[in-house]
């Protein structure tokens, strides 16, 4: 079993503008911790930096401070190509996430192959069947092309590629967002259970309260890439206290509301949202958040 520690994790991006060159923050000091059978939801808007910390995750983009601590049960810092075993990501989009060219078995192979997880052609193509199964589709599908699935269908052959290297920590950048609403309590079922067979840490990306509450132990609000937010899903969306927490409540769909006006309470002024505060349930109170240098927003 692995778990990670993300402490004070930063990213900065260099823009250019014609001659001058600013410093843009997308992350700026957050931190959390990913355990063995338990779920990270990252939730906030689109641009509040929830990607760039799965990319970081997923060493697909460097750190530009702070540290990702990944290690074994027995305390084994996981590094080189067993971090890239063992942290695997499953993303948004099922449709542009595999190559219309290969077959599924060829998606799935690879991995298996690549990580040294089987021997020979024989053994390779018998656990391409099995994780073909974990994710309750039939044999059938390894010879099919993607575009011969539905975009449900699609999600599981990629949760079963993120798992064919023995994976222990699952990144899922928004796995359900693309997927109809029909199915996707049963993805996300799915998730949960293989979370519980193999004792995944799970980091569950989101701007779905609904899906984030349903799926996850521990909710972290994001805002302008610092966490205003954090603590139990079922604290954090019952009882929020940040505005933006709010304001995020108040976009969600409720039929109880129809009748009535959206927000209970004063309508929130986006321009007038401090990041500079969390509030940490676990704590019961406000944590400062460190002063973002000069010339980074």
């Amino acid at each position: 079993m692995t778990s990670v520690t993300v402490n004070h994790l930063t990213k900065d991006f260099h823009v250019r503008k014609g001659l001058r060159r600013n410093t843009l923050r997308a992350v700026d000091d957050v931190s959390f911790e990913l355990l063995p059978g338990r779920t990270v939801a990252l939730v906030g808007e689109s641009g509040s930096g929830k990607s760039t910390i799965a990319r970081m995750l997923a060493k697909l983009e460097s750190v530009t401070s702070g540290s990702i601590d990944v290690r074994l049960e027995d305390g084994t810092p996981v590094v080189g190509s067993m971090y890239r075993r063992h942290v695997q990501m499953v993303f948004q989009d099922p449709f542009a996430s595999l190559n219309p060219f290969h077959s599924i078995e060829h998606h799935i192979a690879r991995p298996l192959q690549l990580h040294h997880r089987t021997r020979g052609a024989d053994e390779t193509r018998e656990r391409v069947r099995e994780l073909l199964d974990r994710v309750n589709l039939d044999e059938d599908f390894a010879e099919r092309r993607p575009h011969e699935l539905s975009g449900g269908q699609r999600q599981r052959v990629a949760i079963a590629r993120a798992l064919a290297p023995g994976a222990q920590v699952l990144v899922a950048d928004e796995p359900v967002s693309m997927l109809d609403v029909s199915i996707r309590l049963s993805v996300l079922n799915l998730m949960g259970r293989l979370q519980r067979e193999d004792h995944l840490a799970v980091l569950y990306i989101t701007h779905d309260l609904a899906t984030a509450r349903h799926f996850s132990d521990e909710i972290l609000v994001l805002y302008r890439g610092r966490v205003v937010e954090r603590g139990p899903s079922d604290a954090v969306i019952l009882d929020p206290h940040h505005d933006y927490t709010r304001l995020l409540a108040d976009a969600a769909p409720d039929p109880e509301r129809v009748d009535r006006r959206v927000t209970a309470g004063p309508v929130v002024d986006r321009a007038t949202i401090d990041n500079t505060t969390c509030y940490d349930h676990g704590l019961g109170a406000w944590v400062d958040a460190p002063a973002a240098p000069v010339g980074a927003r």
